[in-house]
């Protein structure tokens, strides 16, 4: 999670009538408060967006308190679409944490890379990181299941008959993906280019996606959800052939990996046969020491971004800037352990989705889009993993992590804390003869340490209506839980998660199924400041 933005102060001069008598402020004095903005306001109230630096719920509420409007929730931008009079614009100028008040015309919602220029789009990571080698050769990533926990998968053109056992803990119950990350995630692991005639295709063409969806259509989710998923990963991995488990998602927790639950949760799925490949979080920019959970854990492979920079020959690349630096922010190890193409990727949309609706500047195509971030990076990742295990089936996950990293090319960089072993090669990973690492001297994780401080500063809102919606969460019909209570409003139980048996015969029998994780339960969830919203996603 990234710690919040400075922000310059926000001051006003001696307000002035306005149109209709509302008292607007001469001038406000901010390099983030668009001069449109203010000439609008002047004469009707103005539709605008509104980006803040972490929980956006102060600028909301002043924003109706001083007769403004709030239309529309944004997590994609950080922030809310709103109708602003002039009073409204005063008040919102009062609010720390108010980074930008734009036009709703004029915002760009995209997140891009640090370059700032217009790049070419990359539709060639699956050549970058040579999967186009072993695709000539017969390997494809068939028969293995690509676990994605994340906002649903829905079923385009390029993943047809290859998503399967899918399961939706968003309370939305079915199983599309209305956000639209966890398509584009598929897409860059596993899409066949059926839509562009091969053009774009991903790194594992041959591998079926099995989607655990833990957000809905504002891509908000819980920490206890993340847990249920990965016990329903490891519940049914054999039902499905799931060979590598996807996670692009993390907290800014500093809790020890000794004792977190998320800790516990992905060595568990890797002690179970499957690769686990974590994001290594977006906040490059930020200095060392930010690689979040659970890609702090020492089992599961770390990835970084690298950008392109609109060309197929590697020479050129650089790490991404929004890419974390390591070491972890709890334990301090050494992270990530290697970098991907994580920036400029096409890959598939979500139709109708609040990515595809919000960022139509994105598109590529009539079935493509195009988006940066270590999250996209993991999916590069998760596609090479499961073309290693169709090639090499007797490779546990040690010895495939050993492979990776062994033969990875040299980063841009050089530094293991900023590109890891190098930048992902999964031709030579294919070829090498891995030895046995140290990954049986790791400490594992107890799991039974705290929810909530696996949250880090991350809040959970809940509505007491059972449907968020910004006229909730602003006259204050929302309850804010804390401590181990979980987005069912139930209490964490450490001991009962961690010493029951994970399979598909006793999953459908324990707490971790039915109405406390399934359903209406879940609607109205929010996790602000997190990898789930704005940029971080995309």
């Amino acid at each position: 999670m990234s710690a919040a933005l400075a922000t310059p102060a926000v001051t006003t001069t001696a307000a002035s009538t306005g149109a209709g008598g509302s008292r607007a402020p001469a001038s406000v004095v901010s390099a983030h408060v668009d001069a449109e903005v203010r000439r609008a306001v002047l004469n009707a109230p103005a539709a605008v967006i509104v980006r803040v630096a972490g929980d956006p719920a102060a600028a909301m509420q002043a924003v109706e308190q001083a007769g403004g409007q709030v239309d529309l929730v944004l997590p994609i931008v950080d922030g809310f679409a709103a109708t602003v009079t002039a009073d409204a614009l005063s008040a919102l100028a009062a609010v720390p944490g108010v980074r930008e008040v734009v036009l709703d015309t004029a915002v760009q919602l995209a997140h891009t890379s640090s370059n700032g220029g217009n790049v070419a789009a990359d539709d060639f990571y699956q050549q970058v990181v040579r999967a186009d080698v072993l695709r000539a050769a017969g390997i494809d990533g068939s028969g293995v299941g690509i676990a994605v926990i994340d906002t649903g998968v829905t079923e385009v053109a390029d993943l047809a008959g290859r998503v399967v056992g899918a399961v939706d803990f968003s309370g939305e119950n079915d199983n599309k993906d209305r956000y639209g990350h966890g398509t584009f995630i598929a897409g860059i692991a596993a899409g066949d280019g059926a839509a562009s005639n091969g053009k774009v295709m991903g790194v594992a063409p041959g591998a079926h996606i099995v989607p655990v969806k833990i957000a809905g259509k504002n891509g908000a989710s819980d920490v206890s959800h993340v847990l249920a998923a990965m016990q329903y990963v490891v519940s049914f991995k054999d039902t499905y052939d799931i060979g590598v488990l996807n996670l692009s998602l993390g907290t800014d927790s500093t809790q020890p990996q000794s004792m977190s639950p998320l800790n516990y949760a992905v060595e568990r799925v890797w002690d179970a046969g499957i690769v686990v490949v974590v994001s290594a979080g977006n906040h490059g920019t930020e200095g060392a020491g930010r690689i979040p959970k659970p890609a702090d854990d020492p089992l599961v492979i770390t990835v970084g971004a690298t950008d392109s920079n609109g060309t197929k020959p590697t020479g050129d690349d650089i790490v991404a800037g929004y890419s974390s630096r390591g070491p972890s922010i709890a334990d301090g190890i050494v992270k990530p352990d290697v970098v991907a193409p994580g920036s400029h990727l096409v890959s598939l949309r979500a139709p109708g989705s609040e990515m595809d609706k919000n960022h139509p500047d994105g598109k590529v195509g009539s079935s493509y889009a195009q988006g940066s971030g270590t999250s996209f990076a993991a999916a590069v990742t998760s596609g090479a993993v499961a073309l290693l295990r169709q090639a090499n089936p007797d490779w546990d996950p040690d010895q495939v992590k050993q492979a990776i990293t062994s033969a990875a090319r040299p980063g841009p960089v050089g530094d293991r804390n900023v590109d890891g072993h190098g930048a992902l090669d999964v031709a030579a990973a294919a070829a090498a003869t891995p030895t046995a690492g140290n990954q049986g001297l790791v400490v594992r994780s107890s799991g039974l340490g705290s929810l909530a401080l696996d949250r880090g500063s991350l809040s959970l809102e809940i509505s007491t209506s059972g449907l968020f919606d910004s006229i909730d969460y602003l006259v204050g019909n929302v309850i804010r839980l804390t401590g181990e209570t979980t987005a069912q409003s139930e209490t964490f139980d450490p001991v009962a998660y961690t010493t029951t048996d994970w399979t598909g015969s006793n999953w459908y029998g324990s707490n971790w199924y039915g109405s406390n994780w399934y359903g209406s339960n879940w609607y109205g969830s929010n996790w602000y400041g997190s990898n789930w919203y704005g940029s971080n996603w995309y």
